[in-house]
C-alpha cells in the first residue's frame, strides 16, 4: 500500500469514526428518557399506505439524482454507464456525503466511479457540478422565497432556531454565489483562489501542495465547461431545475405524509412543507456527518406545536428514519456491491 492509499484509508476511518460516534451521541440524546412503549404503540398507528408512500418518496429523492446524472451525460453524447449505474452514483454520492463533514466526501467518488466505467473525467465534471449547482441554487430560491412570503410564521415556528436558519440560507447562498463567480468569471476567481493559498501557507495554516494546487485548477475548469454546457442547452436547464425543484420538495412533502398518516389535523400541509424545509436549509451547510444531532434537536422544536398528543417523537424516528438512516443503509449496501466489483 503506498502513501497516498494510506492515507486515504486513515482518512476513511477518521470519517466513520466520527460519523459513528455522531450517530451514537445523537440517538442517546434523542432516545434518553423515552417512554419505548408508548412510542411504538404510537408508530403502530400511522397508516401504512402513507409510510409506504414516504418510503417511495425517500427513494424518489435519491432516484431523481441520479436521473439528472445520466441525462446530462447522454445529452453529452458520450454516456458509459446505464440509468441503473447513474442512480447508483446518486447512491454512492449519499453514503459518503452522510459519513463526512459539510458532505465534502460524495462527489469525489462519484467521480471516481463514473471516470472508472468510462465516462470522461471532463464531461463526469460538467454533469455532477451542474447537479450541485442546480441543488443548491434551488434551496436557496425555496430559503428566500419562505423569507418574502412567509416570514412571520417561519419566526414564530423557528425562534431561537431562526437565527441558524438565517446562517444557514447565507452559507448556501454565499456557496451558490461561488460557483456562479467561477462559472462567469474563472480567470478572476483562480487568481483570488491562488491568492488565498499562497496567504495561507505563508501563514503557516496550509503547507505548499501541488495536489491543492491542481484541485483548484480542476474545480475552475469543471465549472467553466458547465457554464459553456449550460448556455449551449438552456431549455434542458429549465427541465433540470424544475427536476431539482420537484425532488427537493419530495424530501419535504415525506413530512407531510407522516403527518397525514398519524391522521392528525390542524395544520395547513404548506406549513409542515415549509417547515420541514427550514430545517434542511437551516443543516445543510453545518459540519457534521449527516448533519445529525442538530437536526433532530431542531426538528423537535419546529414541529412541536404540529405533532402534539405524544406524536412529535415517532414522527421524527419515522421521518428521519426513512429521509437519512433508510437511505444511509441502502447506499452502504450499493457501496459494497461497488467494493465487490472493484476488487
Amino acid at each position: 500500500m503506498n502513501a497516498i492509499d494510506k492515507k486515504t484509508t486513515k482518512k476513511g476511518i477518521f470519517h466513520i469514526v466520527l460519523f459513528l460516534l455522531v450517530m451514537f451521541l445523537t440517538f442517546f440524546a434523542v432516545f434518553h428518557g423515552q417512554d419505548f412503549h408508548q412510542i411504538i404503540n404510537a408508530i403502530k398507528q400511522i397508516s401504512l399506505p402513507c409510510f409506504l408512500l414516504a418510503i417511495l418518496t425517500a427513494l424518489f429523492f435519491s432516484c431523481v439524482e441520479g436521473g439528472l446524472i445520466w441525462y446530462l451525460l447522454v445529452s453529452m453524447g458520450n454516456c458509459k454507464s446505464s440509468f441503473l449505474r447513474c442512480i447508483s452514483y446518486s447512491f454512492t454520492g449519499f453514503f459518503y456525503s452522510s459519513i463526512t463533514p459539510s458532505a465534502t466526501g460524495g462527489q469525489p467518488m462519484q467521480l471516481y466511479y463514473m471516470k472508472k466505467d468510462g465516462n470522461s473525467l471532463s464531461e463526469s465534471s460538467v454533469a455532477l457540478m451542474t447537479v450541485a449547482l442546480l441543488y443548491k441554487l434551488v434551496l436557496v430560491i425555496i430559503g428566500c422565497a419562505m423569507i418574502i412570503f412567509w416570514y412571520a410564521p417561519l419566526k414564530t415556528y423557528l425562534q431561537k432556531y431562526f437565527s441558524l436558519y438565517i446562517l444557514g440560507l447565507a452559507l448556501n447562498s454565499g456557496l451558490v454565489m461561488l460557483l456562479l463567480a467561477v462559472m462567469l468569471m474563472p480567470n478572476q476567481m483562480k487568481k483570488i483562489l491562488e491568492t488565498s493559498d499562497a496567504f495561507l501557507i505563508k501563514l503557516g495554516i496550509f503547507k505548499h501542495s501541488d495536489q491543492r494546487k491542481e484541485k483548484i485548477y480542476l474545480f475552475i475548469n469543471g465549472y467553466r465547461n458547465a457554464e459553456r454546457f449550460l448556455i449551449l442547452h438552456k431549455g434542458r436547464l429549465c427541465l433540470m431545475a424544475a427536476l431539482t425543484l420537484i425532488q427537493r420538495f419530495s424530501v419535504f412533502f415525506l413530512t407531510v405524509l407522516i403527518y397525514y398518516g398519524f391522521s392528525l389535523q390542524g395544520t395547513c400541509f404548506i406549513d409542515i412543507l415549509f417547515l420541514q424545509a427550514s430545517v434542511y436549509i437551516a443543516v445543510d451547510m453545518l459540519p457534521l456527518p449527516g448533519a445529525q444531532g442538530i437536526t433532530e434537536l431542531m426538528y423537535c422544536h419546529v414541529f412541536k406545536r404540529v405533532f402534539t398528543s405524544g406524536y412529535l417523537m415517532p414522527s421524527l424516528y419515522i421521518t428521519r428514519g426513512i429521509n437519512f438512516y433508510f437511505l444511509l443503509f441502502l447506499s452502504l449496501c450499493v457501496e459494497i456491491i461497488n467494493q465487490i466489483h472493484r476488487k
